[in-house]
């Protein structure tokens, strides 16, 4: 038994899809989320640049003596995961390679679309993690830059005629690739579900990157006995970069609850 948090951390809101399915499947265990809001998004960054922000927050999870940490960006895990990996002696859980796996056993056709930030999209990590698996998938992916803006903006509905718009641009060429999996290669993506699914096809099996990734977690806690001794009554405390109210009025959208009395404002710089 191990009572300690769990930290988890994300450039700004997507990580909460993750920490919803914790909550799920771990009811008994606290959770240190810290969204960098303040430098949010981190997809169009440079490579240096995420490396220290990752970094960065990493190290304020750290001093929560936390027993794990689950990196719920899929653009720090395909930039920096290795280095945070060598720095921290605890279970270090990515969005990359569980979800990839789970997409590949899920394929009938073995065609499979991955769609993320510029920044994961440009590392090849997802397509790397699904060539592991399966040297014959054939992989097509996109980067879908405006996504995260228009999740954080609230324009993710699936009657909004700009987000159908822009994921229509966006998806077209992978429907036109004929893929039957399509991976959510960013955890803000999942809030646009109904959009995608629209756009790509009822037929399209859709791949969550970070509820697929809390499920492993939760494995990997019970198997390596480190559940906390509660069976309920987990709790959650949030940490932002930036307003404490925007950020609150988004995650009830992620959460499906309220969250402004767990909310607090910190400095990483």
């Amino acid at each position: 038994m191990d009572s300690r948090p769990i930290g988890v951390f994300d450039s700004g809101l997507g990580g909460l899809t993750t920490v919803k399915k914790l909550a799920e499947l771990l009811p008994g265990e606290d959770i240190i989320y810290l969204g960098d809001t303040g430098r949010a998004p981190y997809g169009s960054r440079a490579r240096e640049t995420i490396i220290k922000y990752a970094c960065q927050d990493a190290a304020f999870l750290s001093e929560f003596n936390i027993k794990a940490m689950v990196v719920a960006c899929n653009t720090a895990c395909s930039t920096a995961y290795d280095i945070l990996d060598s720095a921290y002696d605890m279970p270090l859980y990515e969005v990359i390679k569980f979800p990839a796996a789970t997409a590949a056993a899920l394929t009938k056709n073995g065609k499979i679309g991955v769609i993320g930030t510029v920044a994961t999209i440009r590392s090849g990590a997802y397509e790397t993690a699904l060539k592991r698996d399966n040297q014959e998938l054939s992989v097509t992916s996109v980067a879908c830059p405006l996504f995260v803006p228009m999740v954080e903006n609230g324009r993710s509905d699936d009657g909004d005629p700009a987000a159908l718009i822009i994921a229509e641009d966006y998806l077209s060429p992978l429907r036109e690739a004929g893929i039957d999996t399509l991976i959510l290669g960013c955890t803000h993506y999942p809030i646009m579900r109904g959009v995608i699914s629209k756009v790509i096809g009822a037929g399209v099996t859709l791949v969550d990157s970070g509820a697929e990734t809390a499920k492993l977690v939760a494995g990997d806690i019970h198997s390596r006995d480190m559940r906390s001794n509660r069976n309920a009554g987990g709790t959650i405390k949030y940490y932002v970069t930036d307003s404490v109210e925007g950020f609150s009025g988004l995650a009830s959208r992620f959460l499906g609850s309220d969250t402004q009395r767990m909310v607090e404002k910190i400095t990483l710089e």
